[in-house]
């Protein structure tokens, strides 16, 4: 009986099928990939801001205290961004005639706020309160890392649920004494003892069984 198909169909048939199997599972790790890549996350991505601000030189090189830009970092959801007088409080002095400076100057003159692009934006669904995480003694560096060693400001961290709960689920390594909360080199004490991380302080109030509930963070 004369042969139908050419014997390369047998090898053909098998890679279709392979293909039709494995498929979707290469489709899903690429997927699993994408999303945890920094394309995605933005981690290390710096982004375009009306002025080049350094945190490098004004938090390391000037030692300025997060709260002088970020007043409302210790009370409200929001850490809040400096209005222009605050910027003016030194450079009306100080690198008054940069032209790097100049909206910033502009933005006085015209009593208009500069329009600063968000590092850290998270979906509206998310509820999350600046307030809460410092008074309960979580370190600026375990969210936004150590920007006190940026040049210009990037996201440190992915900010994803998975990485959201990972603490929530464990806090008590990340956690410090209230007073060491804006420190960026903090380290803890080797002796050990009540200073050692935030767990150890009463003040802090941390209830790690409520921490994964839902309506902690979606509201």
């Amino acid at each position: 009986m004369p042969q139908v198909f050419h014997p390369s169909a047998n090898t053909l048939s098998r890679v279709v099928l392979f293909s039709l199997a494995a498929g979707p599972g290469a489709v899903l790790g690429l997927m699993f990939l994408l999303v945890r890549s920094p394309y995605q996350t933005q981690v290390g991505v710096v982004r375009e801001q009306p002025v080049q601000f350094s945190h490098e030189h004004h938090v390391k090189g000037l030692g300025i205290d997060c709260r002088f830009c970020h007043s409302s970092v210790e009370t409200a959801a929001s850490a809040g961004m400096p209005p222009t007088h605050t910027c003016m409080t030194c450079h009306s002095q100080i690198w008054s005639d940069s032209p790097m400076l100049e909206p910033v100057r502009a933005s006085l003159r015209e009593q208009t706020p500069l329009a600063w692009n968000r590092l850290h934006d998270l979906p509206d669904f998310v509820y999350f309160h600046h307030g809460v995480h410092v008074q309960k003694g979580v370190g600026c560096v375990e969210c936004h890392g150590r920007v006190d060693e940026m040049p210009l400001a990037w996201r440190a961290k992915p900010l994803t649920m998975e990485w959201c709960l990972e603490c929530h689920r464990n806090p008590e390594p990340r956690l410090r004494p209230k007073d060491d909360v804006f420190v960026m080199d903090w380290t803890p004490p080797e002796s050990g003892g009540p200073d050692t991380a935030g767990e150890a302080d009463p003040k802090n109030h941390v209830e790690v069984g409520q921490l994964t509930n839902c309506s902690i963070c979606h509201r």
